[in-house]
């Protein structure tokens, strides 16, 4: 799994406060093949998985695309329900944080997607 980047990884190796990383990266850019992406994108939020280990919002979200990718059309699978699929893989996470990242990648809720072809999503 994907490991978030902290601004306090950074603050520590550099024996700086986290604040002063903040700073240095507001309003800066980085040109890289995929596009143009401010520095405070490469800082993720992360969430504790059932070993205590941090799993990176931009992962957790990968994975919910994934399960919605492969959801049977004419039963989507509701946000309580990717809920428990993630949770049974050990990750803890409320259902508003699923629906949350849902929404997020631009993914509708069952009901559109139930009467939808196929799902687009947005990148993450």
């Amino acid at each position: 799994t994907m490991q978030p980047l902290k601004l306090r990884d950074i603050a520590d190796v550099l024996n700086i406060h986290e604040s002063t990383v903040s700073r240095a990266c507001s309003g800066k850019y980085m040109a890289t093949p995929r596009g143009t992406f401010e520095f405070r994108h490469f800082f993720s939020r992360s969430i504790a998985n059932h070993i205590g280990e941090a799993e990176s919002a931009k992962s957790i979200m990968h994975r919910v695309r994934m399960l919605i990718e492969s959801e049977d059309r004419s039963k989507p699978l509701s946000d309580q329900k990717l809920t428990d699929l993630l949770r049974k893989d050990g990750l803890e996470i409320a259902r508003r944080t699923v629906a949350k990242y849902r929404s997020k990648m631009g993914i509708p809720g069952t009901r559109i997607r139930k009467n939808a072809k196929t799902v687009t999503t947005t990148k993450i």
